[in-house]
């Protein structure tokens, strides 16, 4: 916790829906949960300009550590993280809102190494992901064999990097866009499979490589998102969830997930120089 303060300093970097959500939150609610909003930094500055008070807008994210923050949380694009996660874990706890950037192999090393040597903990939330702990959980324990997770939304929901999503129409009903591992998706739908990404963390013996998953678009999802996780462990044990989130038309995130983040902000606290899921 920063020096003369009863409260964590909380940073938050990236001003779209959950960023606001965040912002507000803390604005709100913050002070009898013991936080405080220390910065808010976004891309696009002007986007700031009459929202927030003047000294709450960073307008250089590289001026970070003139904040003093606690924890810095990053909700906007996974190359935030790249360009900045090393330097965020040198002088706070990070949570990465964007844990598909993870999928880079060198990138993970990189951040964990950092949280290692500077005694910071790099927070992974679990957002759309039901049931992580438990994953978890079964992979700590060596039983863990298989995951897979399929995540079907409406076209309008997808923000993909190459073209497989083009020339959609209304009525075309279900189209599997993609089946692979995570590595593979992560690339390809940066925005949209942070939940998968979690999994992968959950699921550390398996991997960005090791867990399976498949991006649907479905023209009938109008109201909600769908996540199916499949686990398989030994002798034949299965667990299978599906979560329907509400979301409206051409949103990324869930409705659920925003408070799922809130939540998991709560718990950032510090657990030592480590990767921890929340």
């Amino acid at each position: 916790m920063a020096a003369g303060s009863s409260l964590l300093r909380i940073g938050v970097v990236g001003y779209g829906h959950l960023g606001q959500y965040l912002v507000e939150r803390i604005l709100k609610d913050g002070a009898a949960l013991g936080l405080t909003l220390a910065f808010v930094w976004n891309r696009n500055p002007t986007k700031l300009t009459g929202l927030l008070p003047d000294e709450l807008i960073l307008s250089e994210l590289s001026r970070f550590a003139d904040r003093s923050c606690d924890v810095i949380v990053e909700v906007c694009h996974p190359q935030i993280v790249k360009e900045f996660g090393q330097h965020f874990l040198s002088q706070s706890h990070f949570m990465v809102g964007s844990p598909s950037a993870l999928s880079d192999p060198d990138l993970n090393m990189r951040l964990r190494q950092a949280a290692q040597q500077y005694g910071r903990t790099l927070y992974v939330p679990t957002g759309a992901l039901w049931g992580g702990q438990d994953i978890q959980r079964l992979n700590d324990s060596g039983a863990l064999k298989a995951l897979f997770i399929r995540m079907s939304k409406h076209p309008s929901c997808f923000r993909l990097t190459g073209d497989v999503l083009s020339g959609w129409t209304e009525g075309e009903g279900r189209r599997v866009l993609f089946r692979g591992s995570v590595a593979e998706l992560c690339p390809l739908a940066p925005n949209n499979v942070n939940t998968m990404a979690a999994a992968a963390v959950a699921a550390g013996t398996l991997g960005f490589t090791g867990v399976q998953g498949e991006i649907v678009s479905d023209t009938a999802l109008s109201d909600f998102h769908v996540v199916e996780v499949e686990v398989t462990g030994p002798d034949g044990f299965t667990v299978h969830t599906v979560r329907r989130n509400p979301a409206r038309l051409g949103a990324v995130t869930g409705n659920a997930t925003y408070n799922s983040f809130w939540n998991s902000l709560l718990t950032c606290k510090g657990h030592g120089g480590r990767v921890y899921l929340c």
